[in-house]
């Protein structure tokens, strides 16, 4: 069949199997916006600002495994993507955005609405493509999907200008059924000699940790790491970004470490004798002082990524694969093999963790007339039995959540952990609910984050999607709060959001159901209508304790073991 660059874009979507489409029109793409509008298999979702798009698609791909896409048009449209576009590369999630262009002969002659997308986009996609004949379109969207989704995921840019999808210039339609490109291979599987090499340095270890991360749940690795760590018995700590991979409710979990991590998961990590990391790249609010991280530790190390290796901790193992087949090899290697972990030291060590989990580092005050942020969290866990879908905004709201939420099950926690950007929440959340139109979906976000997309609430009521936002309104900018209060004396620059709006009544104003919550005992009550209202989305602005910190708490350029612990703990 013949099909001009337009039909050829959205065919290429098709054979992709994509579903969904998240995006805002504009000249640049006002042909692929009419491709669109005559088939009714790729679905379009018209959200409020490009940002939000990528976002939105961001969401959906994290939360299904699937490649998220977003469309926006040249200029602004491309530019207002790029917060998402870095959003998902530093996170590493699959995702293919479509940028308008204006027409190749203006490209370099400042036309309207023209900027250098390649080159902007440069330095936070995995790669990005600027297509220049018609007769490219379907190679390089079948490349730019295979990136996108291979190895290490990231986003792809593909910059299509607007001639390259005039509707009168036709050609011959083929796409590729596979894609062989020689700069770019993937490794499929780790090697076999340091996979036995690791297998028997972790059955030599008497303080033995698994510190696992983003890589196992990207790599649908989850039931091989459970099934590893219970047949070895070690402890097992999860970054943020890890958080669902391994059951949070398993006696064998010890929290999540890093900055805000437990007391004895950092414990742990500090004084442990050999570290399996798996899927995680030592990121600084995991690491801590690079010169005091697991200071006696021989090291681990499995990632999908070369560059990862090595790069910021040096290992003594390094294992290059996909996750999920790594984590296969050494439980073949484990189970043909007679040796088995030092049974003795592995009590000792059990019982030293113990030691560390009796600081109860994440108590708080339960007893306080205002809502505590931790008891808004629990009580989110309660009314969706620990099986919602959790999209977060950044800030203490953000660790609260995972502190607090206890997810079982990977892809149901939905935050930017690396890149830190208010304002994922909310678009965030859409593409999940997009993606799972039967589930609970919640948001947990703050005042200060939840305006910055806050525009998505018309998305939401033009799609029906029946989010529940979970507002933890302190007042101010928590986390920047908290940080003034330890390290600057307590001069709250600039960090108290003043001139709040009602957001009960911008929440009917966009047509959702609104709630305020003042009293912990109105709160689980008020939470369960909002979850039986399963069509409409609702907004729950809680006001909570504004001078609550998020504990534990690692200083930057502090070790594992030197914690900012709360009041009233054990160790305080």
């Amino acid at each position: 069949m013949e099909l001009s660059g337009a039909e050829i874009v959205i065919q290429c979507l098709k054979d992709e199997g994509v579903e969904h489409v998240f995006g805002y029109p504009g000249g640049a793409v006002l042909h692929i916006y009419d491709a669109l509008f005559q088939q009714d298999f790729v679905k379009h979702i018209l959200v409020r600002h490009e940002q939000a798009a990528t976002h939105a698609a961001d969401g959906y791909a994290r939360s299904t495994g699937k490649p998220g896409v977003a469309l926006v048009t040249s200029g602004p449209g491309a530019t207002n993507a790029v917060t998402g576009i870095a959003t998902a590369y530093m996170d590493s999630i699959p995702m293919v955005v479509l940028t308008g262009q204006v027409p190749t002969p203006f490209i370099g002659s400042d036309a309207f609405q023209e900027v250098d997308t390649v080159g902007i986009t440069r330095p936070c996609v995995k790669h990005n493509f600027l297509i220049k004949d018609v007769r490219d379109i379907a190679e390089t969207m079948k490349k730019a999907f295979y990136i996108a989704t291979s190895g290490r995921p990231g986003p792809v840019v593909v910059d299509i200008p607007k001639d390259i999808t005039d509707p009168n210039k036709k050609i011959p339609y083929d796409y590729p059924k596979k894609i062989k490109m020689r700069s770019y291979s993937p490794v499929l599987r780790g090697h076999l000699g340091q996979i036995k090499k690791a297998v028997g340095l972790m059955l030599s270890a008497e303080r033995p940790v698994f510190y696992t991360g983003g890589g196992v749940v990207l790599g649908d690795a989850s039931e091989e790491l459970r099934e590893l760590t219970r047949e070895l018995g070690f402890p097992i700590t999860n970054t943020l970004m890890g958080l669902g991979s391994y059951p949070a409710s398993d006696k064998q979990f010890i929290g999540m470490l890093g900055m805000h991590g437990t007391y004895e998961a950092n414990m742990a990590m500090h004084d442990t004798d050999v570290l399996i990391a798996i899927g995680a790249r030592f990121d600084d609010r995991v690491t801590g002082h690079i010169a005091h991280f697991c200071p006696n530790a021989k090291i681990i190390h499995v990632d999908i990524d070369p560059s990862s290796i090595s790069k910021n901790v040096r290992v003594d193992v390094p294992i290059v694969g996909p996750v999920k087949s790594v984590l296969q090899d050494m439980l073949t290697v484990l189970k043909e093999g007679k040796k088995r972990p030092n049974s003795a030291a592995l009590k000792k060590w059990w019982q030293q963790i113990d030691g560390w989990r009796g600081a109860e580092c994440l108590s708080y005050d339960r007893t306080h007339a205002q809502i505590k942020p931790q008891f808004a969290i629990e009580t989110l866990h309660k009314v969706t039995r620990g099986d919602a879908f959790v999209a977060s905004d950044v800030g203490q709201h953000q660790m609260f959540a995972a502190q607090f939420y206890g997810f079982d099950k990977p892809r149901r926690w939905v935050n930017s952990g690396g890149l830190g950007t208010m304002g994922f929440g909310l678009p965030a959340a859409m593409g999940i609910q997009i993606a799972h139109p039967g589930a609970d979906v919640a948001l947990v976000t703050g005042e200060a984050s939840v305006q910055m997309c806050i525009q998505e609430l018309a998305t939401c009521k033009q799609h029906d999607l029946p989010i529940k936002i979970l507002l933890l309104n302190n007042g101010y900018m928590g986390m920047v709060r908290q940080w003034q209060e330890f390290f600057y004396d307590g001069r709250y620059s600039h960090s108290y959001v003043d001139a709040l709006p009602d957001f009960v009544k911008l929440a009917e104003s966009y047509g959702h159901v609104g709630m305020k919550v003042e009293r912990p005992e109105d709160l689980e009550g008020a939470m369960q209508e909002a979850f039986d209202l399963k069509d409409r989305l609702v907004f729950m602005d809680v006001v909570i304790d504004p001078t609550e910190n998020v504990y534990p708490m690692i200083e930057a350029g502090k070790g594992h073991h030197e914690m900012y612990l709360p009041p009233k703990s054990e160790l305080v």
